[in-house]
């Protein structure tokens, strides 16, 4: 017998096999087609209902695109054109309506001369959203600010804003991005103000109104501190009181004497001018902004110990819940004023803005209240192990990781806010999508006009509501520790 065997005489490939390509099924495009649109009956199926679907829409609605008119002064102009160009008969989207009347959709009913003042207001608002949306990406913050400093001087210049308004702009863009470069919580203190700049750029009048509502929680701030050596709980009260109390009985006094001794203002717009797409960013941002703080509050609320903070939280998020926000908005346009004392006059989309901030801060509390069940027990009693406070607790370890996990519902919540804030338009505001296109419907020029002003508003409502989705994929990815 041979003492050849594999156990002796290894063998050992002294050349190499040629490369050979993989299989058809594993790379490139049959790879992507097999694993995502034909992976299995049922998915191949649906492949080709849904490639029958877009056939359909493009085979019906392809002439009406492809014949679309921008450039005319009214519907019958557009027709005219249709017909001469593609011959009698043939059906085209007259988009020159959007062409002609952009400005209404944008800025509703606000004075023309005074555009640059909201193109300012939103062009600052990102560099105020910097260090909250954008305080750990350098790269990103950079593009973002750079791009809002082109486009905003840009399209104030464009839009008649005086000199001193431009230079007024140009320096704070470029200190927001400056600030941004070396240290990001240097912008924090120009982020918590800029909600009174806003209101102030946008509504106008008097500086010292917003001027004298900061006052009201410097003056807190120092009732705080010289209660807080006798009481916290008596400290935090005090404060608020004292904030409460300066805003409704001196603020205004203090405010109209200190304009006459020194002016600063400038033109005052009432809140009827606005409409169109302003009206609908000003009441989601502030929604928005509002919204979040309010709802943690109310979470924290409903899981609280105490009886009667819990109680109050639940009654409060199940009535506001079960209620329609269409009731909402009519309680804050007819009935609200019953309430107030006589003469009162309380600004309508300030009204607005206080019904669709409770109603989303209702549901935003149970989302955050799923975030917070989500988190093992363990999280709480390691807090306590540390021996935090309450509050630290949430600040430090609690509230971090909840809100991480809760992030799709807050954002979900937050699209659905903004494209709730077209039913503005049952209390008599101007919302962008039906109110706006009814005025520019009313013109006897463009009267019979329908699809395309509708397909315009819905487009940037759909790039407002992705652009959200996809950041909130991005803080997403971003947060995603546990496997680092």
């Amino acid at each position: 017998m041979s003492d050849t065997h594999a156990q002796t005489v290894p063998f050992v490939r002294d050349t190499m096999l040629p490369a050979a390509p993989p299989p058809a099924r594993e790379s490139g495009a049959v790879k992507w087609l097999r694993e995502n649109l034909f992976a299995g009956p049922v998915n191949t199926v649906l492949t080709i209902l849904g490639i029958l679907i877009i056939w359909f829409l493009v085979a019906t609605f392809w002439d009406w695109f492809a014949h679309s008119v921008w450039n005319a002064s009214s519907l019958t102009e557009c027709r005219q054109i249709i017909a001469a160009t593609w011959g009698e008969g043939a059906r085209g989207a007259c988009f020159a309506v959007i062409r002609e009347r952009w400005n209404q959709y944008v800025f509703g009913f606000y004075p023309q001369t005074l555009y640059w003042r909201p193109t300012m207001a939103f062009g600052l608002l990102m560099v105020a959203l910097a260090p909250v949306l954008f305080s750990a990406a350098l790269a990103i913050r950079r593009v973002v600010l750079a791009i809002t400093a082109i486009a905003t001087l840009l399209c104030m210049a464009v839009l008649g804003a005086p000199v001193g308004w431009l230079v007024f702009a140009a320096l704070v863009l470029a200190g927001g991005l400056l600030a941004s470069e070396r240290n990001i919580a240097w912008l924090l203190p120009f982020s918590l103000i800029y909600p009174l700049l806003g209101v102030w750029f946008l509504w106008g009048g008097s500086l010292w109104g917003p001027i004298f509502v900061l006052v009201g929680p410097v003056l807190g701030w120092l009732a705080w501190r010289l209660l807080v050596r006798i009481s916290p709980l008596l400290a935090t009260v005090g404060a608020i009181l004292v904030t409460v109390l300066f805003w409704l009985f001196l603020a205004g006094n203090a405010a109209q004497d200190a304009q006459a001794m020194l002016p600063l203002s400038i033109e005052a717009v009432r809140s009827d001018r606005f409409g169109g797409f302003l009206l609908s960013i000003t009441i989601g941002v502030a929604g928005i902004a509002l919204s979040l703080p309010l709802g943690i509050v109310l979470a924290l609320a409903r899981r609280s110990d105490m009886f009667l903070i819990k109680s109050l939280a639940v009654i409060f998020i199940e009535f506001i819940r079960g209620v329609p926000l269409i009731t909402l908005l009519f309680v804050a346009s007819l009935l609200l004023n019953y309430f107030l004392p006589p003469g009162t006059s309380f600004d309508i989309i300030l009204r607005v803005i206080i019904m669709v901030t409770l109603f989303a801060a209702a549901y935003m509390a149970e989302v955050i209240r799923g975030g917070l069940a989500a988190l093992p027990k363990g999280q709480y009693e390691a807090a306590d192990a540390l021996g935090l406070d309450y509050w630290k607790a949430q600040r430090l370890i609690v509230l971090p990781q909840a809100l991480k996990i809760s992030i799709p519902g807050i954002v979900s919540t937050f699209i659905g806010m903004f494209k709730d804030t077209t039913l503005v338009t049952f209390v008599g505001l101007y919302d962008p999508l039906k109110s706006m296109s009814d005025a520019v419907r009313a013109n006897i020029e463009w009267k019979g006009i329908y699809w395309e002003p509708f397909i315009f508003v819905g487009a940037i409502f759909f790039l407002i509501c992705f652009g959200m989705s996809r950041y909130s994929m991005y803080l997403e990815r971003r947060l995603q520790r546990d496997h680092r």
